[in-house]
């Protein structure tokens, strides 16, 4: 009965020793043990978030840069568009200068020409009345002389031919 009651010993022994590590060494194990899987699940859980939002956040990027690229390009379309205009403008303003110049140098040499005429018709005048004079030998007074030379022009612009 010796081994039957050293059986019986050790199995209640090993009862107790189960019973007691199951109730006050098992419970904090498999605390531990379910705290540090919960700290690992919610870790690879954070990591796999963090990989959204960096996936996320890159394709937020790309679509900020593309709408950066497309403004810039516009901005760049309208530049040109608006320096093409202003050099029409230039171009216009330029041109309507240039004619104002043309127009006001040709009114000058008509000036001019007309100015030279009438000079020219009073030496001519003068040059022929004093011709006549000495021809008639005689001296003639201011005031038919001037009435010769008024004569004399007004011949002259019959004569003369009209250029313009």
């Amino acid at each position: 009965m010796d081994i039957n009651l050293t059986l019986l010993g050790q199995t209640i022994g090993m009862i107790v020793f189960v019973w007691l590590t199951m109730r006050y060494i098992w419970p904090p194990v498999m605390n531990a043990i379910e705290k540090r899987r919960q700290e690992i699940a919610d870790g690879i859980a954070a990591g796999e978030k963090g990989q959204r939002d960096l996936a996320d956040a890159r394709h937020g990027a790309d679509a900020i840069m593309l709408e950066a690229r497309q403004k810039a390009v516009q901005v760049v379309d309208i530049a040109h568009k608006r320096s093409s205009d202003l050099v029409g403008e230039a171009k216009q303003a330029a041109a309507a200068e240039g004619q104002r110049i043309v127009a006001a140098g040709h009114a000058e040499v008509t000036n001019e020409q007309t100015r030279a005429r009438d000079g020219l018709r009073r030496e001519v005048a003068a040059l022929a009345v004093s011709g006549a004079a000495k021809l008639l030998g005689r001296e003639v007074d201011a005031k038919t002389h001037a009435a010769l030379l008024d004569e004399l022009a007004a011949e002259l612009d019959k004569q003369a031919p009209k250029h313009g």
